[in-house]
């Protein structure tokens, strides 16, 4: 399952620590699977449901979770970084509902589990990619049933950072980029030219390329111009930062077909003729989490914008000391 360190201009846990959250998430998400494997196939769901329901309702939780911001609150007042820090296992009690082994639905296959469980996992994504222990975004429900962000997220392999249309802040403007991914060996840079079953996309040098859908033309904007602006964006910053992590840019028609007879040679075209192929080689990847994977996606989240607002626990507890002051 690909990890979401940045979405958008939503303030991200990775951008906290990108060295600590990739390893963390993997150890997560294996514990969590063998537990609510081993549940399943021995019949105990729902005294897993009981206990989770329990958890979360218990007034010992809550007073927890309570205590906990409050202690924490004055570690940051005592630390002498100005910084959000974290100790190795703050977040993990930081009051948040624990994980949800709760489904919509009663799995009867080893097949529906796994769906069950990566949608849960795609829920508690969406969650880091929106928040800190101190801070929140308000995340845009759509995201929820993006399917393009559930693709990187659902069939690519632990080791892939993705960051989804990541806003850029340079100059002091803010620059929206396509998808960018990260994988172990390489950095991609991809964008979708999409649309009906067995349509074609026609690309040319122009602004406009043409789709043929049943005989029926439409433009569209060229893919390439917002693909090479983040392959451009992407260069400066690592020749800034003294990185050396090869770039590739992909247009991707899963559905229909690429044709683009005069196409620059350092664009992949990736279409239904080869999508497998391609899509295969990057699945079958197995190599672990690199270290210039993971300096090369913290130089880019310096330069990703984030808004947010401080959360509600820390709010309340500053009116508090505020009226008891």
């Amino acid at each position: 399952m690909g990890q979401l360190i940045k979405l958008q201009d939503y303030i991200s846990r990775y951008e906290q620590d990108i060295y600590r959250y990739p390893g963390k998430f993997i150890r997560l998400k294996k514990a969590q699977w063998e537990k609510v494997k081993y549940a399943w196939e021995n019949e105990m769901l729902d005294a897993l449901y009981s206990a989770e329901e329990q958890m979360q309702e218990s007034e010992e939780w809550l007073e927890e979770k309570q205590s906990f911001f409050s202690t924490v609150k004055n570690w940051f007042r005592r630390s002498s970084q100005p910084e959000e820090r974290e100790n190795e296992d703050a977040d993990e009690n930081s009051g948040e509902a624990p994980f949800s082994f709760s489904f919509t639905t009663e799995p009867h296959t080893l097949a529906d589990l796994k769906a069950l469980f990566l949608e849960k996992l795609f829920h508690l994504q969406l969650q880091w990619a929106s928040s800190t222990l101190r801070d929140a975004s308000i995340i845009d429900k759509k995201y929820y049933y993006d399917e393009n962000l559930k693709y990187f997220l659902q069939r690519f392999p632990d080791t892939y950072l993705c960051l989804y249309k990541p806003v850029f802040r340079l100059k002091n403007a803010p620059v929206e980029l396509e998808v960018i991914l990260l994988s172990p060996i390489m950095t991609w840079c991809i964008t979708f030219a999409e649309g009906k079953e067995d349509n074609i996309i026609i690309g040319s040098h122009e602004r406009f390329w043409t789709e043929l859908t049943n005989g029926k033309e439409k433009k569209i904007v060229n893919p390439l111009i917002a693909l090479n602006r983040t392959e451009n964006i992407i260069k400066k910053i690592y020749q800034a930062h003294h990185i050396q992590f090869p770039i590739k840019k992909v247009i991707l028609n899963r559905n229909g077909y690429l044709d683009y007879k005069y196409a620059p040679q350092d664009i992949q075209l990736i279409d239904k003729r080869n999508y497998e192929q391609w899509f295969s080689s990057l699945r079958n990847l197995t190599s672990p989490l690199k270290h210039i994977q993971l300096k090369a996606a913290s130089a880019l989240l310096r330069y990703c914008q984030s808004q947010y607002s401080e959360r509600l626990e820390w709010q309340e507890m500053d009116e508090d000391e505020e009226q008891g002051g």
